[in-house]
């Protein structure tokens, strides 16, 4: 299994943007706790977890990726476990169970269960990837997301529902599902998000979505401008960050917005507006420019993968990637609604920074036992 490894193949450059994003978001967490005595320790714990998440990379890939997905049942029963548990045992935040604590550390299994998503969607397309690509075919895929999407969902945690959602859909998509199915779920999923907003703007209580998730939905899309102090208190705090921030920013360190705590989860979901405060478009771009040679090089793996399950493993970190850091810019910039999921390495969090690292373990590890191909 690890024997006559060769790290030839080894994607360095992936490995160092990786690296590079976990160190600058370590540094922009250290300025966004603005001198907090209580959050000064996460900085701590985020070092810690980005160098565990440096030895996982390293572990998982020097273990040939097909082992893992033979690992597919007790991986997915095992997740499911955890779900089942943190629905009815889990810690609370904004209404939904999200962690379980272990002494001075918090467990998010919703971060490790994207990941085993992705290993068993991709274990599946590659079994089934001779079968028609008849609605029978498509369901496959669907049922085995399913499980861990309703787990979720009664959390309720929907921005993660919506992440899964995307992978599954990105996964149909490049294997070859009909347009015909793409179509009627697009029709489907309209008339859903539009009966979604709808019922939320004349105040009609949805019985899967927790109030302030159809208070953002409603702050949104018909936004008050006199609530300056309330629902929409953080999105107008963030976009006077960022548009302070100019082009070189005022300085690290120096964000008025930040130091002042007048921006509130600076160090997690609103980390981008922080560093863009602090280092301006240039910072902002810099964040941009290395997620995106992450993003490329995982796509760059699945092109290159020797078999279906390679590729859907790299492209379904790729997605899950581009995803959450697509929103979490887009509600940053008031362009998409707030939905509480972070920014991929850069903002705070051991679970979800774990999690990542594992998903880029997996890459390098098709990467390295690709096909003939020049990296």
């Amino acid at each position: 299994m690890i024997r006559g490894i060769s790290w030839r193949n080894f994607d360095f450059i992936l490995l160092g943007a990786v690296i590079l994003a976990s160190a600058f978001g370590t540094v922009m967490i250290r300025s966004a706790v603005a001198g907090n005595e209580v959050l000064l320790p996460l900085v701590t714990r985020q070092i810690y977890f980005a160098i565990l998440g440096v030895i996982v990379i390293f572990t998982v890939a020097s273990i040939d990726y097909r082992y893992w997905l033979a690992l597919y049942r007790p991986m997915y029963l095992a997740i499911m476990i955890f779900l089942v548990t943190l629905t009815g045992f889990g810690q609370s935040a904004f209404g939904a169970q999200r962690w379980f604590t272990v002494g001075v550390l918090f467990l998010q299994p919703t971060e490790f269960a994207k990941i085993i998503a992705i290993i068993v969607l991709a274990r599946y397309f590659d079994v089934a990837q001779y079968q028609q690509r008849d609605l029978r075919w498509a369901l496959g895929a669907i049922l085995w997301a399913s499980g861990i999407v309703v787990m979720i969902l009664l959390q309720p945690n929907l921005s993660n529902v919506l992440v899964l959602s995307v992978i599954l859909g990105v996964m149909l998509w490049i294997n070859g599902v009909q347009v015909k199915h793409v179509m009627i779920t697009g029709a489907i999923g309209a008339v859903f998000v539009f009966s979604l907003i709808v019922l939320s703007v004349i105040g009609v209580r949805i019985p899967f979505l927790q109030a302030y998730q159809q208070e953002r939905i409603v702050n949104f899309v018909v936004p008050n401008p006199n609530d300056t102090y309330g629902n929409r208190y953080n999105v107008e705090q963030a976009k006077i960050a960022i548009g302070s921030g100019g082009l070189f920013g005022q300085g690290y360190g120096q964000g008025s917005q930040t130091q002042l705590r007048f921006l509130k989860v600076r160090h997690t979901d609103f980390i981008f507006a922080a560093s863009s405060e602090e280092f301006g478009m240039i910072g902002g771009g810099f964040i941009i420019l290395t997620l995106a040679i992450i993003i490329w090089r995982c796509i760059r793996a699945g092109q290159k993968s020797r078999d279906v399950a390679g590729a859907m493993i790299s492209f379904g970190v790729a997605t899950l990637i581009f995803f959450q850091a697509a929103v979490n810019m887009g509600m940053n910039l008031n362009i998409l609604p707030v939905s509480g999921l972070p920014l991929p390495f850069i903002s705070y969090g051991g679970s979800g920074l774990t999690a990542l690292m594992l998903g880029i373990g997996l890459v390098e590890s098709v990467a390295m036992r690709h096909k003939q191909m020049e990296f």
